[in-house]
């Protein structure tokens, strides 16, 4: 396992680290059984967040008398000083720990951003919780070009958290500035959301890039766990017919595609908004009509539910015409 630094927080992490999404779908056992796979592979990188529901308390079961080995992360988002100074001591206490790593603001919008920063807002409470030694470093997380311009240029972001795949490059230029500014870039939805299938080639287009301090894949499984570490580990360079799987990759996905962050949610209809997508996805990219039919039709609530409400659509960080998709997913399964 290769170790970098990250940032400004002079912390030397794994190049590979843990996302803490996916375990929302497991229990502490098997959280458990994460950790310690991990910690003999080498990663010591966890990331999680508030937003995760049991993410933070699984993972504090699972670090019990091994927290020492990780540099722990996560986030909240809370805006003003009130809710950040909650959120730090709840996230303690999942956590089982008397001190995170690092904290970041979580996905931020322009005008909430505003609001961190404003006397009152959530920075003084992050500030002073560093101050109190309750974390050690702060970051953000964002989904939009122009607030990833704007952090650069905050002096107290240590670390930056933004989407970088093979079909998401558009902060190319700004992951660069974050190695020249000795700012710690964290890569998230390596595989964009599950858009892309092909974990190795998406992992291996990522460590390709020497701008990227850190990749976070979200794994349930210990078999994730393996694939992703021999993925990580290969530091061949990128053969042409990977090249060509990648080109082939934008191709298929463009940019109009569903990340299942789920910011969307909830849905006024009760639509499993990214679920949907997803089962469109594997009728009309990988030739699986019959299951995904099958599991799309059998959703309580399908596309053809939509109200039209738009909430949805000022939620998605990517501005998605959610409502055009759901019409298309509709006539795709004709529910």
């Amino acid at each position: 396992m290769q170790y970098r630094i990250l940032g400004k927080t002079g912390l030397k992490i794994s190049g590979m680290g843990f996302g803490g999404i996916p375990i929302q779908r497991i229990d502490a056992e098997g959280t458990k059984v994460l950790m310690h796979k991990l910690m003999d592979a080498g990663v010591n990188y966890i990331d999680t967040a508030r937003g995760y529901t049991v993410s933070e308390e699984y993972l504090g079961y699972a670090l019990e008398g091994i927290r020492d080995r990780f540099v722990l992360a996560t986030k909240s988002m809370a805006r003003d000083k009130e809710g950040m100074q909650k959120d730090i001591d709840i996230s303690l206490k999942n956590l089982r720990t008397d001190y995170i790593d690092l904290y970041q603001v979580h996905n931020p919008n322009a005008a909430q951003l505003e609001q961190v920063l404003a006397p009152g807002g959530a920075l003084e409470a992050l500030l002073q919780a560093r101050a109190e030694g309750k974390i050690g470093h702060i970051g953000i997380t964002l989904h939009d070009v122009n607030l990833f311009k704007r952090a650069l240029e905050l002096d107290w972001v240590e670390t930056i958290m933004f989407p970088y795949n093979i079909v998401e490059t558009q902060a190319e230029e700004l992951i660069a500035q974050c190695a020249r500014k000795n700012i710690g870039f964290i890569c998230m939805k390596p595989l964009a959301g599950g858009a892309i299938t092909d974990a190795t080639l998406a992992m291996r287009y990522i460590c390709a890039n020497p701008a990227v301090t850190v990749v976070i894949p979200g794994m349930a499984d210990v078999s994730e766990v393996e694939q992703n570490i021999a993925a990580v580990n290969d530091e061949s360079p990128l053969t042409e017919p990977e090249l060509a799987a990648m080109q082939k990759i934008r191709q298929e996905l463009g940019t109009n595609f569903c990340r299942r962050c789920n910011y969307c949610q909830p849905c006024t209809a009760g639509i499993n908004i990214s679920g949907a997508f997803l089962f469109e996805g594997y009728y009309n990219r990988y030739g699986l009509q019959d299951w995904a039919a099958g599991r799309y039709l059998a959703m309580p609530k399908t596309a053809s539910d939509c109200v039209d409400c738009g909430l949805c659509e000022e939620r998605c960080p990517y501005n998605l015409p959610i409502r055009e998709m759901l019409k298309k997913v509709s006539a795709v399964f004709g529910k």
